[in-house]
């Protein structure tokens, strides 16, 4: 699987997932700077977490304004897979490219812990590895995700099955509506989640819960 990631000013978990697309896919993704206004022919872009330009203005505002984000707009739109993770979940929804909006979490402080999440869609690109129903653990790291839209749109969301991942288990760290953690567009090919699953591959992670995400992309690579 030949995948990308993304590099902006005040991201700072890119080096963790360069090293998980490495490790699952056994192959080094190639990294694309914020200016670029073109990417190589990959499988996966992902837009890693961090605090891009420092949250200024909202969170992923400014980055959702750079020029690579019309790059990736194109690639989804030719059906290539995207995930943003955290503050890349805050610019795919700032790009227009995920509905709703992530607020401040409902304590005001930054959360920084293992939640648990209930997979409500197994059936996407990025959750065959898992069952429906499956409760995982994952890290989260963030301030602002408390993910909301209006009731019109939640209908929509849950009668196109585009609610992905749910906090489970009473673990909700945000107050985001219905527990919602994860998302995926109408295609089926743009994923936006709060949680680390980079962060949590392995052994030395102390599991590898978050696996199934990259290895289910990469099954869907290999059958195509």
């Amino acid at each position: 699987m030949k995948s990308a990631v993304v590099q902006l000013p005040g991201l700072n978990r890119d080096r963790d997932m360069i090293a998980a697309l490495t490790r699952i896919s056994g192959q080094a993704p190639v990294t694309v700077w914020q200016t670029e206004t073109d990417i190589p022919d990959v499988d996966l872009i992902v837009i890693p977490g961090g605090f891009s330009y420092g949250d200024y203005l909202r969170c992923g505002a400014i980055a959702a304004r750079m020029p690579v984000m019309d790059a990736i707009r194109r690639k989804a739109e030719a059906g290539v897979k995207v995930l943003g993770v955290c503050n890349g979940f805050q610019i795919l929804v700032e790009a227009g490219m995920l509905p709703g909006a992530l607020m401040r979490n409902v304590s005001l402080k930054f959360v920084c812990k293992e939640i648990k999440l209930e997979v409500v869609n197994a059936d996407t690109d990025f959750t065959r590895a898992y069952e429906t129903g499956q409760i995982i653990r994952c890290p989260v790291a963030h301030h602002d995700g408390n993910y909301f839209v209006e009731s019109e749109t939640l209908k929509s969301l849950e009668d196109n099955n585009q609610i992905v991942f749910r906090y489970a288990e009473g673990t909700n760290p945000n107050g985001s509506l219905s527990d919602i953690a994860g998302v995926v567009n109408k295609q089926g090919n743009v994923l936006g989640m709060m949680p680390h699953p980079e962060n949590l591959i392995e052994a030395a992670h102390g599991g590898n819960d978050g696996r199934g995400i990259f290895a289910s992309a990469l099954e869907v690579v290999a059958a195509a």
